[in-house]
């Protein structure tokens, strides 16, 4: 990838740490630039000097809360008062949240909700409408094998997922004769500040030896990117889960996933 003659200019959501940081540092690596976007502005600024220096590429930093309402909106209006064109959208920027769906706050919800799905959409469209028509370009949504389950304890943020997962391939269907790929990527269990957002320390599938670091996950979305993949996952053991839900009875996945997420310690 080094040799690229190519450079693209990639706008990369949740860019201040975990898959989002690794990504970054992928493109910059390759040559490409960088609009970073997240809350974190101290954290954006100081990786977008330290990637502009270590890698001679452009960066630019937006700090915004994709929550928001038209946050999406406001990020590709400061682009275009610059005129600068994105190649490439990395919708990387989301969270969860644990607990049984009749406890947990609705606050909370809405926005993983405004930020999983709604952003995420909103960004998409945006990217595609500011392209000019033949111009090559990419679309890198972060899912979860949370995609293809249903997730007691976790009802809201699985189903976040499932959308990502199906529109994602939905619209590399639209997409296909055109000169866009879009690639999904579902990894599982990231060793990321994922688990603290979402509550889930001390859960089963978030113990220290069953997670994948954030550089290899990363590197697996990046790659499948690149190749223009539609579904990718980030190792073996992801790439299997499929293939195992679609040979279980729903019933039993639900009382297995609702086991596996209520285990703690």
């Amino acid at each position: 990838m080094a040799n690229q003659t190519h450079h693209y200019t990639a706008l990369i959501t949740g860019a201040s740490g975990g898959i989002g940081y690794e990504l970054a540092e992928l493109f910059a690596r390759d040559g490409h630039n960088l609009i970073l976007v997240a809350r974190s502005g101290d954290k954006l600024e100081k990786m977008a000097m330290q990637f502009a220096i270590k890698y001679k590429v452009y960066t630019k930093v937006l700090v915004q809360d994709l929550a928001a309402p038209d946050a999406a909106a406001q990020v590709f209006a400061a682009l275009q008062q610059e005129s600068i064109t994105v190649d490439v959208l990395v919708n990387n920027a989301g969270f969860g949240n644990y607990g049984y769906f009749r406890e947990t706050g609705w606050p909370k919800e809405h926005a993983m909700l405004e930020l999983n799905i709604v952003a995420l959409t909103q960004l998409s469209k945006l990217f595609l409408a500011q392209l000019p028509k033949g111009r090559a370009g990419k679309i890198l949504n972060i899912a979860s094998v949370a995609s293809f389950l249903p997730g007691p304890m976790m009802a809201v943020y699985y189903a976040s997922k499932a959308y990502v997962l199906s529109f994602s391939e939905a619209l590399a269907a639209e997409l296909a004769d055109e000169n866009i790929t879009v690639t999904v990527l579902c990894p599982g269990a990231t060793n990321t500040d994922f688990k603290d957002r979402a509550n889930l320390d001390g859960s089963a599938p978030f113990n220290e030896k069953g997670m994948t670091d954030a550089r290899s996950v990363a590197e697996a979305g990046y790659t499948s990117m690149m190749a223009g993949k539609v579904v990718a996952f980030s190792d073996v053991k992801s790439n299997l889960l499929p293939y195992i839900v679609n040979l279980t009875p729903r019933p039993l996945l639900r009382r297995l996933v609702k086991l596996v997420q209520q285990k703690r310690g």
